[in-house]
């Protein structure tokens, strides 16, 4: 971890944390770097993430054994970079969904957000995982007044496949928001928020009681079919084979995976934290607590933290994270707060980090099976819920069910001119950009 000092907006001087506040302010986990690679187990997981981490908690109680290899430690990727909002709703949006898909079909795949978000809650209640899991609903936000009559069609689109939702309007929006930037918003209460640190933690605390092996500090280079069903996983830290394997490596997928390299675009996803804020002020910048985005391409997300500290993210620049991008990011995320809380204008920033949405190019998930191995990634920006939920889908595809995986239907074509480098990312914020500027 390395921690800059820079100046910040309004003239203070201090040092920033560039580490993600869920991966630093949870308890501190087990240490797997040591772990000993098995040579043989039933089904080995590439990734220790959400995904990786659910499916291995829901194939050892089919009496499975587990081993899942992380490059790093447990969680440290989008999994434990992200928001930490658990929420309804694709990345295409309801609208377009039917547009595509038809409306009974569109409501079926909304269903499983739903679905997703009810796994989570029932993981933390048996599994007892102490991880502020709170139903607080989601705010989204008009960035425009056409903007708020699209949330009015979603509002009628949601009450036709059963869904309620509260419209509100500009002059309602005080009660949600203390801020005059948005035109309006639509309330989801089926939404949630936790601190997804200690829910990967969690998870990978499930995980290990049951009997998984889990081992950081592993890169795989390769994955190969041996014969029929057995399949050798080679890593930095030696050789496993298993009957099947799983793919969880979502938008870290590396060279060993290049299949799936070809369909992911990484865009990086960037977010700052501030010092704790008095109680008085959060009371009146987010007395709901929700779960809050606005609707731009280029778009703000932000919540109250458990220990009442705002955080607010985005894609403030369409580049991958690294140390230096993120800084850059995390300015540009300052001045975004500021825009949308003036009151926060001279608040201190904590922390700031970057982590890597998995986008594809229909920004739908995808999972199934693919020579022999099982996969399941490309949440574009909605993984928290749907990366845990596909755990345990993919378990249950795993173990003999293929019709748990609510995305089968789906075909995956690779994305043309992308052969593993995100080279046009420049190009494609310039696009979006443009449109947020003249939608």
């Amino acid at each position: 971890m390395r921690t800059y000092t820079y100046a910040h907006i309004v003239g203070k001087v201090h040092a920033m944390r560039q580490i993600s506040y869920w991966l630093d302010s949870a308890p501190a986990g087990v240490d797997y770097t040591s772990a000993a690679i098995p040579r043989q187990v039933d089904i080995a997981v590439i990734g220790g993430g959400l995904t990786g981490l659910s499916a291995a908690v829901h194939l050892a109680d089919t009496g499975a054994t587990v081993a899942v290899l992380e490059q790093h430690k447990l969680g440290w990727g989008a999994s434990g970079r992200n928001g930490g909002m658990c929420t309804t709703g694709m990345a295409i949006g309801l609208l377009e969904a039917i547009r595509r898909y038809g409306v009974e079909a569109a409501r079926g795949l909304y269903g499983q957000y739903d679905a997703a978000i009810n796994l989570v809650e029932k993981l933390v209640a048996e599994e007892g995982i102490d991880c502020d899991f709170r139903r607080s609903g989601k705010l989204t936000l008009a960035s425009k007044p056409a903007h708020y009559d699209r949330l009015r069609e979603t509002h009628s689109a949601l009450a036709e496949i059963g869904y309620e939702a509260t419209l509100v309007p500009r002059d309602g929006l005080s009660a949600e928001i203390g801020s005059d930037t948005y035109w309006g918003g639509l309330v989801d209460p089926l939404g949630a928020g936790l601190h997804v640190g200690k829910f990967v933690r969690g998870l990978a605390g499930a995980a290990d009681r049951r009997g998984v092996q889990l081992i950081e500090d592993a890169t795989v280079t390769a994955v190969s079919r041996v014969s029929g069903q057995v399949h050798d996983v080679r890593s930095s830290r030696g050789t496993v084979r298993a009957s099947q394997v799983l793919l969880a490596t979502s938008g870290y997928s590396g060279r060993a995976v290049p299949r799936y390299r070809r369909r992911i675009v990484p865009i990086g996803s960037f977010v700052i934290v501030t010092e704790p804020l008095p109680r008085e002020l959060i009371d009146e910048l987010m007395p709901t607590r929700r779960m809050a985005a606005d609707t731009k391409n280029l778009l703000f997300y932000f919540r109250i933290t458990p220990d009442d500290r705002m955080l607010f993210g985005g894609r403030a620049r369409f580049a991958l994270s690294n140390p230096e991008s993120d800084l850059k990011s995390g300015r540009i995320l300052q001045r975004g707060m500021a825009s949308v809380f003036p009151a926060l204008a001279g608040s201190r920033v904590d922390y700031t980090w970057g982590g890597l949405v998995d986008m594809t190019r229909d920004q739908l998930p995808h999972a199934g099976e693919h020579d022999g191995h099982f996969y399941s990634m490309g949440y574009s920006g909605h993984g928290v819920q749907m990366a845990t939920y596909m755990g345990s889908q993919m378990a249950a595809v795993m173990s003999g069910d293929p019709s748990a995986n609510p995305w089968r239907e789906f075909p995956w074509p690779a994305i043309p001119g992308h052969l593993g480098r995100p080279w046009f990312l420049p190009f494609v914020g310039a696009y979006y950009r443009m449109k947020d500027r003249i939608s």
